[in-house]
């Protein structure tokens, strides 16, 4: 079932979206080398409740923590621990989200931690490119297959493996809703998907290739190959024209 919003959800979205985003840019603010994976999952914690809000992912199905961090060959959904230092030439993937007055956001970026080299950087940029090239095609009655061609064909194009096994997810009232948004389709194949639909567009390439394996915590995916992986989301509004995102 394809759950359209209204007016005054949308404004509750847009209140839990405001928090992830400004929740984010505090993170990238505060990332440095040297710190513990715990100590970044404490800021993003303490802020969000600032913001009078609960961090959405902590406890979520047994989930431990307030944001998934992942670290170069790990996909998403990687455990914070005050054993895991942060080092230089990493790239970091911090993925959270937060509920307020029964509504969530959701978004993930990949930060690069100082002098990263060129091929993670490239790909990080790539992973946001992705992200931003199935937007120009979102609008109301869009085919999921043209969301996910766009992703996947921008990634083909630098030889990249796109992950099949994980894939983005309608958003509001719950934190995982229908419609799951796949990063790869055929164009004009899929659903439609309407205006005043709350998504989460979510690409998630590997330097090589799209396999994936899962740690014992039955949580973290990690690359199948062990080269790296980023992440890039956003929750967005589909509207009668485009689409706008709630999470910058």
């Amino acid at each position: 079932m394809l759950n359209v919003k209204t007016a005054e959800q949308i404004k509750l979205i847009r209140q839990a979206c405001k928090i992830v985003g400004d929740t984010l840019k505090v993170v990238e603010d505060n990332i440095r080398v040297g710190m513990t994976t715990a100590q970044l999952d404490k800021v993003a914690y303490d802020f969000i409740v600032k913001c009078g809000a609960r961090p959405n992912f902590l406890h979520y199905n047994g989930f431990p923590a307030s944001s998934c961090i992942s670290i170069d060959e790990e996909v998403v959904h990687g455990f914070p621990s005050k054993h895991r230092f942060i080092e230089e030439g990493q790239i970091v993937s911090v993925d959270l989200g937060a509920t307020i007055h029964g509504y969530n956001g959701d978004a993930a970026r990949t930060f690069c931690i100082g002098e990263v080299s060129p091929a993670k950087r490239q790909l990080v940029e790539v992973t946001k490119e992705c992200f931003f090239k199935a937007l120009k095609v979102v609008k109301g009655g869009v085919r999921l297959g043209d969301i996910g061609f766009e992703v996947s064909s921008h990634a083909h194009k630098f030889g990249y493996g796109v992950v099949t096994e994980l894939v983005g997810h309608g958003i509001g009232s719950q934190l995982h809703e229908d419609p799951n948004i796949p990063n790869y389709g055929f164009k004009g194949r899929g659903i439609r998907l309407p205006s005043n639909m709350t998504i989460c567009i979510e690409p998630m390439i590997n330097m090589g290739t799209p396999e994936v394996v899962f740690s014992s915590n039955g949580w973290t995916a990690l690359t199948k190959d062990g080269q790296p992986s980023a992440h890039y989301e956003n929750t967005i509004l589909i509207t009668d024209d485009g689409a706008e995102i709630l999470t910058l």
